[in-house]
């Protein structure tokens, strides 16, 4: 099998997973992307306070890239790798992929690289221990 017929699977950990709901549909029926992005963001987040063990904060999204629509009904499955532990920050590539309604197909929807920097109870930027 070539590597184009090779069968994509999702880049790092099931980090965050939900439905999406008509609440959250724009005029033309599709998730919102900033839906989406809010999503990532939050599973960015959890990645980012595990890995920093303390208070984390977003500060870029770089390079996001919305390849497919989101759908009612589908469930959103967000996936977190951290790519990269400088000093104090983090990036955080982030993959968003939709199981589409009542079917078992799996699609990657959207992805970016998220940048959090940990920070200390008064919002100072903090040292991340080494792994």
């Amino acid at each position: 099998m070539a590597d184009t017929d090779a069968v994509r699977l999702p880049n790092g950990d099931l980090t965050v997973r939900t439905i999406a709901m008509p609440a959250d549909t724009n005029a033309n029926g599709d998730i919102f992307g900033g839906w989406v992005m809010s999503q990532m963001d939050q599973a960015g987040g959890i990645a980012a306070v595990e890995r920093s063990q303390g208070r984390a904060v977003t500060v870029a999204v770089n390079a996001m890239t919305f390849i497919r629509p989101v759908r009612v009904g589908d469930v959103l499955c967000v996936y977190t790798f951290i790519a990269h532990v400088g000093r104090t920050s983090m990036k955080i590539e982030v993959e968003a992929w939709a199981r589409r309604f009542r079917t078992q197909v799996r699609e990657k929807v959207t992805e970016a690289t998220f940048t959090f920097v940990a920070i200390d109870d008064e919002g100072r930027p903090r040292p991340i221990e080494a792994a």
